[in-house]
């Protein structure tokens, strides 16, 4: 699964003109499943998700993860964090897992978060959203976890 993390000072999510996802500082989840990816995969990225330490602490250092801050966590998922360019000028988006699948992972992802953590908020699968933030820093951070050989029922990593 991927993620692309951004600390945020604030940021919302729009549906049709209505914000149905929004939280104060914290992180900015951007999600994607791609082919192969199961619930464990789901779960190991929140789990760094959760313990990442890119807030500050006491001294200004990167040191605080979102749940020591106590931080919310709005969670997006976005398909086209699995586009491979290397084809020309279009994207293609084959490597991400299909809308069945992917929406699973995203529920999956967006369950286990709740139940880890105090403040979740989330966009809705599928949708057309328009996500407003605040960058804060600006820290964004790239997450990628891949499937292990023992968790690849395919037989590879």
């Amino acid at each position: 699964m991927l993620a692309v993390l951004q600390r945020v000072s604030e940021a919302r999510v729009i549906v049709d003109g209505e914000t149905i996802g929004e939280i104060g500082p914290g992180l900015l989840a951007l999600v994607c499943a791609e082919r192969g990816d199961t619930p464990a995969e789901a779960d190991k990225l929140l789990a760094r998700i959760l313990k990442l330490r890119i807030f500050a602490d006491e001294a200004g250092k990167m040191n605080r993860s979102v749940q020591d801050v106590g931080g919310g966590l709005l969670v997006v998922s976005q398909f086209t964090l699995a586009a491979d360019t290397s084809g020309g000028n279009r994207p293609s988006f084959t490597k991400a897992a299909d809308p069945h699948t992917g929406q699973a992972l995203y529920e999956h992802f967006v369950a286990r978060a709740r139940a880890a953590h105090a403040q979740v908020e989330t966009g809705r699968f599928g949708a057309d959203m328009k996500v407003q933030l605040i960058n804060d820093g600006p820290v964004t951070v790239p997450l990628r976890i891949a499937p292990t050989a023992a968790d690849d029922p395919r037989g590879f990593a």
